[in-house]
């Protein structure tokens, strides 16, 4: 169960519009290294986890990516408010807008919705986390190049925050992996099943 916190994990107060960056950032709602695809990532992957801790960490980081894709979703709202006809056009935005208005619609920066073929659960533990650290490092290669793109302070502020997140789960996946890896390198002892049916727990055939 989950309890929503009526406020953003950091805030976004956006002074000016700018539709142009808007579309750009939008990837990362739900484009394929975006906050919603981390998320479900996470959250599915957490049920074959080895050992508490790492379902712990995929459950946290799994939540905080939720919190990640509100702060996305605020972003491109602020910078989409109140557009008028010609700066929807300038924008490249028309076509978006045609089909979702200025809702907050999961889709990368051309416009292709969302789709759960950008995530993967295998079931394997160890597999499953090397994507996560790969996902990690994809995301903040994302925020880094949408950064070259921004010129506002307001902007920049949150998203450089949430850069800096990428980088702190990357951490936390990888020393995950290593108490997983411990785990499935231990040596399994079972023991051996007793099929005499001696209640003298000897060598006769007695039944």
């Amino acid at each position: 169960m989950w309890i929503y916190e009526k406020k953003l994990e950091y805030p976004v107060k956006i002074k000016h519009t700018n539709p142009t960056l808007a579309k750009l950032i939008l990837t990362q709602y739900g484009g394929p290294d975006g906050e919603l695809g981390a998320s479900l990532r996470y959250l599915s992957q957490r049920f074959s986890m080895l050992t508490p801790e790492a379902k712990a960490t995929l459950n946290d980081i799994g939540t905080e990516e939720l919190a990640h894709l509100e702060i996305i979703g605020a972003i491109v709202h602020q910078l989409t408010r109140d557009l008028t006809e010609e700066q929807l056009k300038a924008s490249g935005l028309d076509a978006y807008y045609v089909d979702h208005g200025v809702g907050i619609y999961p889709a990368n920066a051309a416009g292709t919705p969302f789709t759960a073929a950008y995530i993967q659960s295998t079931g394997n533990p160890a597999v499953d986390l090397y994507e996560d650290m790969a996902a990690e490092e994809k995301a903040r290669k994302t925020y880094e190049y949408i950064m070259k793109f921004i010129d506002d302070p307001d902007v920049m502020d949150p998203i450089r925050f949430l850069r800096t997140r990428e980088i702190v789960h990357f951490q936390r996946f990888g020393e995950c992996l290593m108490y997983v890896q411990d785990e499935m390198g231990k040596k399994k002892v079972f023991p051996i099943e007793n099929n005499n049916p001696c209640k003298k727990n000897c060598n006769c055939e007695e039944n």
